[in-house]
């Protein structure tokens, strides 16, 4: 299904109303239920959103990362889950039309994904590597133009409601666990099998238990750069960077009830200001300081890949800092931000029952720090400070 947009604000227009008219409107039930956002993504893929990444010469919409950040921003505002369903398809598309280096396979493929719609997933953690995406145990077997890939995999987001995987691998048996390739794995061309149940206190709707895989395809659907790079020049940044943008949104949410309530408060007293209406005016320079960091940084990476060389600077220490930081720094404020939205509010946001209940946001948000564990990111920019010298 193709839609094309003559500019980005058509397309932002589109998921605006996609998230108030539906994933604001089945978000209650997805999180209650634990379910799949089936709705939204129906309706994200019938105004074509999902081929927003893709290059406009293969018919997608061509969105820069600051683009695709609003968009995800956007949508988490009315359902945590649905953004984040979308932003981990985006930084799986990201993967694909950033590192398909000439591939016709994955040329035609992008085209596809354009068409149809197609979600696509990721399997990039294992039994045994504690959490540590750039560490595999399992390796992908290659013969007669074909491949066999079989992973036991701790957490699977949505796996079973997408079109394609990808999975992270060694590149062969002999290959060392941080060798790795990134592997396509059609629905079709796959088994799961689940081992764990998702029972969470947030981001229910994200559908991520633990499965076995077990898998097989054409040799041409293993991306012919090595994870290394892709994982410092896209998934990481994408990840950051979109989850930040996401995390704001729900924030954005938490502090928009809050103004509604601080409002009402104030119609009841005309010509007065509630005592409230400061802690507002307090948050809302914490909420503008979070959206003004992972928007320098979408703006950063836009600059940086515009440039014929700018991978080379998406691989350096101080480019990996600075998404550390990112990520420590939105994921430490977002929790911050919708408590102080529910101290000002009071007992309506505790409320489930309440128009002004941030049950779902908070116990969303809580999710940031676990994320990819702020220990492990702190740890690691803990080791690249000893050596790095900013200049």
């Amino acid at each position: 299904m193709s839609h094309s947009y003559s500019d980005f604000e058509s397309l932002h227009a589109a998921v605006r109303k996609i998230a108030t008219e539906v994933a604001g409107v089945h978000a209650v039930d997805v999180d209650k239920n634990a379910r799949f956002p089936s709705e939204t993504i129906a309706a994200l893929k019938s105004k074509g959103v999902l081929s927003a990444p893709i290059p406009k010469e293969l018919g997608g919409a061509g969105c820069n990362m600051r683009e695709l950040a609003l968009l995800c921003s956007t949508l988490s505002g009315s359902c945590g889950s649905s953004g984040m369903v979308l932003a981990m398809h985006y930084i799986q598309v990201g993967c694909i039309a950033r590192h398909s280096d000439g591939s016709g396979f994955f040329e035609a493929y992008q085209r596809e994904i354009v068409a149809k719609q197609l979600l696509l997933a990721s399997i990039t953690s294992e039994n045994g590597t504690f959490g540590d995406t750039r560490s595999s145990i399992c390796a992908v077997e290659r013969q007669n133009g074909r491949f066999i890939l079989n992973k036991q995999a701790t957490t699977g987001s949505y796996c079973q409601h997408a079109d394609g995987i990808l999975v992270t691998c060694r590149k062969n048996a002999d290959a060392v666990k941080s060798d790795q390739v990134l592997v396509l794995v059609r629905k079709e061309d796959a088994v799961l099998t689940q081992t764990s149940t998702w029972d969470t206190m947030g981001m229910r709707g994200t559908c991520s238990p633990g499965f076995d895989l077990e898998s097989s395809g054409l040799e041409e659907q293993i991306l012919p750069v090595d994870y290394a790079d892709i994982s410092a020049e896209t998934m990481v940044p994408y990840s950051h960077i979109l989850w930040s943008a996401l995390w704001w949104g729900i924030a954005a949410d938490a502090v928009g009830k809050a103004s509604s309530y601080v409002r009402s408060v104030a119609r009841k007293n005309p010509g007065s200001v509630p005592p409230s209406a400061n802690r507002l005016a307090e948050v809302s320079v914490h909420l503008q300081s979070m959206r003004h960091n992972w928007l320098a940084l979408a703006d950063d990476f836009d600059k940086i890949t515009a440039r014929h060389d700018g991978n080379k600077e998406l691989r350096d220490m101080g480019w990996a800092l600075k998404m550390n930081n990112l990520k420590i720094g939105t994921s430490d404020m977002a929790p911050q931000i919708v408590h102080r939205a529910l101290q000002i509010i009071g007992i309506l946001a505790y409320k489930n029952d309440s128009p002004y209940s941030l049950n779902r946001q908070y116990r969303d948000v809580l999710s940031a720090s676990l994320m990819i564990s702020n220990e492990r990111v702190l740890s690691k920019s803990a080791s690249l400070l000893l050596v790095f010298k900013d200049e």
